[in-house]
């Protein structure tokens, strides 16, 4: 009945090389992140033109703050349910939120694309491998907008710079740093996880001579080539890569293939399995039978949040593990500590594989062993890669391991770890984003709600909301929830924003049948509250504690997960018992967590909006 060959003797050893691993990694000023604010040329958009137009004064049924896959599935879903005047607003210059900035080389998606892409039934769409690729994905956001017709109102290159609720009209004032100034009966912030890009506060940071971008802003115009071809400007470079996780794992390749040199910076190393991409099959993608992609998608969600599943319809590196890790039948005559001494030696013989790979892979024993992460595996975010272990073998690389240290100093001419300079023409930040950061800080705008409420004061503890969708005291506003604020989180983020997205438009659908106001009531919130706080911690993984242990990183605050407020958790259950307590609470049509009061009638005078001229409506 065993699933693993390590024995209890193994754990205590990786126990302790992992907590000696944690224990160097442990800085709390590794959450102190850089003001853009005063660095606007690291934030500007590299890959579309700035258009120019005149301020909007008119009306929207919908104001949905955000153009990525979240945003894009809200207005879709909304449309679907009867609602015509929908305004998608966005800083970039296109549909796609982190599509449309991370285009840089290599950029792909870990989850399988036909259970990551949206709607593809839908759209009769079979994306053409296994694993898309960033233009794809891209191709995608903008094929959902079209469908949808969702260009026909939508604003670019536009942030919101805050939200007003005007209680005698029952609507939303809405202004941008463009000069609008609009009004919208309903709000949709579908802000996402990967929109405020993340810059580790580096002393020195400012006074590097050469060029330094981070990757999702990536300047093609330095290095030459494209996502998919050569780097042409970078023959004669010498390129430095701050940062080791998923981002750095997809474009150390491709920069070993171009750059004179290239330095790999790493304060912790990613597990890298075997991606094994292929292009798809059309055979079998003929044979799918109607349902299917819901079917997939659910059974990817189910598996790898441990639930019993006899049947993994993807059967990938995500999947197996979790299949192997957490919904083994042989546990139900264990005891819990049984249970968790189990998973944890499963765990072991997990990473002792992706070890034993790296020293197949990597020539050189020194760099080799560098490259191995010590902790369990679900501490950091899994990466997948076929290319990022061999470049290691390129004589134009280097892998510079700080010792858990990081990069403290940069120099006009480069990077400093201790004593040793290494001189850079380029220095590219792999940094990934801020997830840490205030809610009202990482979307760029407060928003006011009832007798001059601002979400910032609310939530200054953390977040107060029912179902991590609504929150009392803003009316007919509605969040599409990232990481921590009391919704949920899956491995497939996808899923994820397209059962709240159909939540959000089921109930907008709803309180215009009712012809209502929706806020939601203080007590109802305050149950909900009561619930995922009272109800948190990794559960299948053994609780809070399995983080605290972990090395530190973006997931347990630094190695202090205790130190984030504590209502900034997510539902207190699966991803999938999350998707089904929303669907039987909006079946019920009960709404006891609801105020509910009769909305005023339109009033004449209001512009309504018509749509706005706009190129990529006609593509």
């Amino acid at each position: 009945m065993t699933h693993t060959s390590a024995a209890p003797t193994d754990l205590d050893r990786a126990r302790a090389k992992y907590r000696a691993e944690r224990d160097k990694r442990l800085d709390p000023s590794r959450r102190e992140i850089l003001d853009l604010s005063a660095r606007e040329k690291l934030v500007e958009d590299p890959f579309t033109d700035v258009a120019p137009r005149e301020p909007l004064h008119d009306t929207v049924d919908v104001m949905v703050v955000g153009g990525g896959f979240g945003g894009l599935l809200a207005a879709a879903h909304l449309r679907k349910a009867g609602v015509e005047r929908i305004r998608i607003v966005e800083k970039g210059g296109d549909v796609g939120g982190v599509w449309y900035w991370n285009r840089y080389p290599g950029a792909m998606c870990d989850v399988e694309s036909y259970v990551y892409l949206p709607m593809l039934e839908e759209l009769d769409y079979i994306p053409r491998r296994r694993y898309s690729y960033g233009p794809e994905i891209l191709a995608h956001a903008q094929r959902l907008a079209r469908h949808f017709k969702l260009y026909d109102h939508a604003l670019f290159h536009t942030s919101v710079t805050g939200l007003k609720w005007q209680e005698r009209s029952a609507r939303w004032i809405v202004r941008t740093d463009r000069g609008d100034e609009f009004q919208a009966r309903y709000v949709v912030v579908a802000h996402g996880s990967f929109t405020s890009l993340k810059l580790p506060a580096i002393e020195g940071i400012d006074s590097f001579e050469g060029a330094l971008f981070h990757t999702s802003r990536w300047d093609y115009d330095y290095t030459g080539g494209d996502s998919s071809s050569p780097l042409t400007g970078l023959g004669d470079k010498r390129v430095g890569v701050i940062g080791t996780g998923a981002t750095a794992v997809q474009i150390v390749a491709p920069l070993a293939e171009s750059a004179q040199r290239l330095y790999v910076f790493q304060r912790t190393p990613s597990t890298v399995a075997v991606r094994d991409n292929r292009e798809t099959d059309y055979a079998w993608a003929r044979s799918l039978e109607p349902g299917w992609q819901k079917r997939r998608r659910e059974n990817f969600t189910a598996v790898t949040n441990g639930e019993r599943i006899t049947e993994d319809l993807v059967g990938d590196g995500w999947t197996v593990f979790y299949h192997a890790m957490l919904s083994g039948d042989e546990y139900g005559a264990l005891n819990p500590q049984e249970v968790a001494e189990q998973r944890e030696l499963t765990d072991l013989e997990h990473m002792e594989h992706i070890r034993a790979r790296i020293d197949e892979v990597v020539r050189d024993p020194a760099t080799a062993e560098a490259l191995k992460p010590y902790y369990r595996y679900q501490c950091k975010r899994p990466c997948f890669h076929d290319e990022y272990l061999p470049a290691f073998n390129r004589p134009n690389v280097e892998l510079v391991d700080t010792q858990g240290e990081g990069v403290r100093r940069i120099t006009p001419r480069g990077v400093a770890v201790g004593e040793v300079e290494y001189p850079l023409d380029c220095i590219i930040l792999a940094t990934g984003f801020d997830q840490d950061s205030a809610y009202v800080d990482r979307v760029g705008f407060d928003v006011t709600g009832r007798d001059g409420l601002t979400l910032s004061r609310k939530w200054e503890n953390g977040p107060e909301t029912l179902h991590g969708v609504m929150s009392s005291g803003f009316p007919n506003f509605f969040l599409l929830p990232p990481n921590y604020t009391q919704g949920t989180a899956a491995v497939n983020f996808c899923h994820t924003l397209d059962e709240t997205a159909q939540h959000v438009a089921v109930l907008v659908a709803e309180f215009e049948r009712r012809g209502v106001i929706a806020d939601v009531t203080r007590q109802g919130e305050e149950a909900y509250v009561r619930q995922v706080t009272e109800g948190s911690g990794l559960a299948l993984l053994g609780g809070g504690g399995f983080l605290k242990d972990c090395t530190p990183g973006r997931w347990n605050n630094e190695g202090d997960p205790d130190g984030r407020p504590r209502k900034n958790v997510n539902y207190p259950g699966t991803s999938t018992a999350y998707f089904t307590m929303l669907e039987e609470w909006r079946h019920r049509c009960e709404f006891d967590e609801l105020s509910l009061t009769p909305a005023p009638k339109p009033s004449p005078e209001v512009s309504v909006a018509k749509p706005v001229d706009d190129e990529r409506s006609a593509r």
